[in-house]
Formats: structure tokens, C-alpha cells, sequence
């Protein structure tokens, strides 16, 4: 067995101290080691101080560990960081979350939840500056071979192996997306603002797309194929105008109290919080307009008022007359509503509230909204693809891509293209033979 020992650097008022490494199992081994010790003290270049950092650096590190990497190290003498502050990933991500300014409240809740369920317990006791391209390629590696894990079990023919996982929801790649522009961009600060690193290792790595899902329509034969096997063809779901109808019968009869909002968002595709958000000033019937400014969001459970989302949600709306009548109707009940409530009624200045006079929780209207298509015996489709619906009926309605886009509130024309105007396949089924009407035939022809 083979080891060395070399003098450490001390502070004024510090005892001789050395750092000793035994049990290598040649001399080449031991001699590299060493080498390396001495390379990170030549960092210091005749700094007293820094020498001394170093020096407790190395004198901290435990028997059978590797020494500090030297570039490493090197990297925080020029950005001017204590050397001697090995600082773990995990440590790194607490602190630069705690001292992010100005964010929403949503964002603040989805990078804590990405540090606290994922990069720590897979990144968190690494040194960020010791932190690989490798390092989050594996991270990446085990969270998709759990998620396929979860994606099995839910698909398992055992109940017991079903139960498990109740409730679980697999990451899909959009949500994957998600969690690397956390990790990227907190390790562009790393590098930029705390100059802990010299580079960005996850800039390295590469995943599966996060390419929205292309929408798709409830066709007959779709729900043939779905009731026999339970599988949508899309987690983005478009109902036909007649299953859309349903839906509406079915809600105006059985949840009068929110009827009128999901008639407002199928016909002109508010998204859920900024149905929620609307105030009684928002919403001109006399003159046929609303106007889409706050919304109603949630962090947890929490809910929370603020902005919509961007500029190109911030927009005026205009409503035809079948709407307007829905909404007066709406109207004429609460003013029942408060009535019954007299003195107890909240003015919240919202436009859809509760009987009691509350504002709705988000999730709650969701949640409606999912046992009214059960009970209706509908094809499933999530509340926010009402939203696909509306764009879909407004463009095979006549609607140039323009005005779909400004209704929706969507920042550019692209996305309301890729995302919300799928084909309507029985719509299109009139003109499938437009070309073919065109091209004259011998009807002599077998």
C-alpha cells in the first residue's frame, strides 16, 4: 500500500496541519494524488489568504474521496468565491430559488416543486462544481424509466398493481421540457450572476420534444374505438358540433349554476381562469362585448386574482346574440339568487359566482364540468379543450386564422395553427369530392 502527506497552508494563530492519503494501491496512484494537492495549492499564487482557503478545502476532505477538481476550483478563484465553500447542487438551487425577485407566484410554485421533487434527490449532494452533463443526462434517464413504470402499472390487468399508482400522473415530454428550462436556468445564473461554474452542463442535454399534441376529433368511429378500449386518440380532444350540443342540454338541465359560463367558453373560448376572473364591469351585453383582463388562477389549491397571461390576452370579445341571451338568462337567476341571500350576499364584483355569492374555485368548475360529460354519456374531453372546440367551430364556421387567433388571445398566428384547428372530418365530408366533381367521366365507363 502506497500513500503521501504534504504541509497544508495555515492562517495567523493556526496549529501545523497536513493532509494525509494512504491505502493507493501503487506508487503511480499515490504520486498523481499528490500532484494533484499541489496543483490546487499553486492556485493560490503567493495569495496568503487563498492559500489558506485551499488549504481547508483539502484539509476537509474525507478519507477515499477524490480531492477537489482543479478547474473547479479554479473557476471560483477567478470569480472571486471563497475556494474553501464546496457548495452542493442541492444547497446551490435552495439558495437561488430563495433569492429569485419578481416572479409570479405560479412560477415561483413550479421551480420549487422541480427542486424539491426532482433535482435534489437526484442532483442534490453533487458539488455544483463538479456537476456533469452526465449527471442530468442520468437524472433524466431514471425519471422517464419511473414515469414508464407508473405508465405500466396503470395499463396492469391487476387491480392491486392499478391501485398503486391511482391518482399518479406520468411526466409526459412537455412536462419533462418543464423541468430542464428549471435546471437550465438556474444553472445560467450559476454561471452568469454567481460565477460558481464556468459553464452550463445542461445546455449538453438532449430530450424527446415537448411538441404540443396535435388535436383530434370525436369522430364516430373514435368512440367506437374508445369505448371498447378506453383510449383517447389524442389528450386533446375535440367534441362534434351535435356532442357539443349534448353537452349543453345536458348542463343547462342539471347545473344551471354554471351553464351559462360553459356556454361562454364553448362558444368563445375564454380559458377557465379567465372566466372565473370576469367582473360585472367586464361584460357589456347592451352593447355585445366582453372585455378579458383578470383571471382566477390556482398555486396548490390556493387561489389566486391576477393578470392574464399576455398581451394578446388582454382582449375585447365580441358575443352574438345567442350568447347574449345565455348570459342575460344567467343574470335574471343570480339576481334571484341574491334575493334569497338578502344581506348575506358577497359583492364580489365577479360576473360568474356561486348561488351564495362567492367566487368559484377553478378546480371546483373543472371538476363539474368532468361528472357532467360522465353523466352525459359523452366522449371525454378536459374543460380547456372547449377551448379547441370553440376554435375549431369558429374556423370551419367561416373565421379567417386572424380572427381565431385574436379571439383566443393567442400571442401569434402559429400557434393558433398548430394547436386549435384540426379538421373537422365530418364538416369536410361535403367537399371531399370537390375535385373529383370537377374532372368530367365517360359514364359509359364499367
Amino acid at each position: 500500500m502506497w500513500g503521501y502527506q504534504i504541509e497544508l497552508p495555515v492562517r495567523p494563530r493556526q496549529t501545523r496541519r497536513q493532509l494525509r492519503r494512504s491505502g493507493f494501491d501503487s506508487r503511480d496512484t499515490a504520486t498523481s494524488e499528490l500532484r494533484h494537492a499541489r496543483s490546487l495549492l499553486e492556485l493560490a499564487d503567493g495569495d496568503t489568504d487563498l492559500a489558506a482557503q485551499i488549504g481547508d478545502l483539502l484539509h476537509a476532505c474525507r478519507p477515499g474521496t477524490p480531492l477537489p477538481d482543479r478547474d473547479a476550483v479554479a473557476a471560483r478563484v477567478r470569480a472571486g468565491v471563497p475556494a474553501s465553500v464546496p457548495t452542493t447542487t442541492g444547497e446551490y438551487l435552495t439558495a437561488w430559488l430563495a433569492g429569485r425577485r419578481g416572479l409570479a407566484e405560479k412560477t415561483v410554485r413550479g421551480y420549487s416543486d422541480h427542486i424539491r421533487q426532482y433535482l435534489i434527490p437526484h442532483l442534490g449532494t453533487i458539488p455544483i462544481q463538479s456537476l456533469r452533463t452526465s449527471h442530468i443526462e442520468a437524472m433524466f434517464t431514471a425519471i422517464a424509466l419511473k414515469q414508464d413504470e407508473i405508465r405500466a402499472a396503470r395499463a396492469s390487468t391487476d387491480p392491486h398493481i392499478r391501485a398503486m399508482v391511482k391518482g399518479v400522473r406520468p411526466m409526459g415530454a412537455s412536462s419533462m421540457q418543464r423541468l430542464y428550462a428549471t435546471v437550465r436556468k438556474a444553472l445560467n445564473d450559476a454561471v452568469i450572476r454567481s460565477k460558481l461554474i464556468p459553464s452550463n452542463p445542461a445546455l449538453g442535454v438532449e430530450l424527446p420534444s415537448g411538441k404540443r399534441p396535435r388535436a383530434r376529433v370525436w369522430t364516430a368511429k373514435a368512440v367506437q374505438h374508445w369505448q371498447v378500449t378506453g383510449n383517447r386518440p389524442s389528450p386533446v380532444m375535440v367534441w362534434m358540433p351535435e356532442q357539443a350540443g349534448r353537452f349543453l342540454d345536458h348542463a343547462e338541465r342539471h347545473d344551471i349554476a354554471l351553464y351559462a359560463m360553459f356556454l361562454l367558453i364553448l362558444h368563445r373560448g375564454l380559458r377557465r381562469g379567465e372566466a372565473c376572473g370576469l367582473r360585472d364591469h367586464d361584460v357589456d351585453l347592451d352593447a355585445g362585448y366582453l372585455t378579458v383582463v383578470e383571471q382566477i388562477t390556482t398555486v396548490g389549491y390556493t387561489p389566486i386574482v391576477r393578470p392574464v397571461k399576455s398581451d394578446a390576452g388582454d382582449r375585447t370579445v365580441p358575443l352574438g346574440p345567442k350568447t347574449i341571451t345565455a348570459l342575460r338568462a344567467y343574470l335574471d337567476i343570480r339576481r334571484r339568487w341574491q334575493h334569497v341571500n338578502g344581506n348575506q350576499w358577497p359583492y364580489t364584483g365577479r360576473f360568474f359566482v356561486r348561488p351564495d355569492g362567492n367566487a368559484w374555485h377553478p378546480q371546483t368548475i373543472s371538476d363539474r364540468f368532468d361528472r357532467l360529460v360522465t353523466k352525459a354519456s359523452l366522449p371525454p374531453v378536459r374543460l380547456h379543450d372547449l377551448r379547441h372546440c370553440a376554435a375549431t367551430y369558429l374556423r370551419h364556421g367561416g373565421a379567417d386564422m386572424k380572427e381565431v387567433q385574436e379571439t383566443l388571445g393567442h400571442s401569434t398566428i402559429g400557434l393558433t395553427s398548430d394547436t386549435y384547428t384540426t379538421v373537422i372530418l365530418e364538416l369536410e365530408r361535403g367537399s371531399a369530392d370537390a375535385v373529383a366533381d370537377l374532372i368530367p367521366r365517360d359514364k359509359r365507363a364499367a
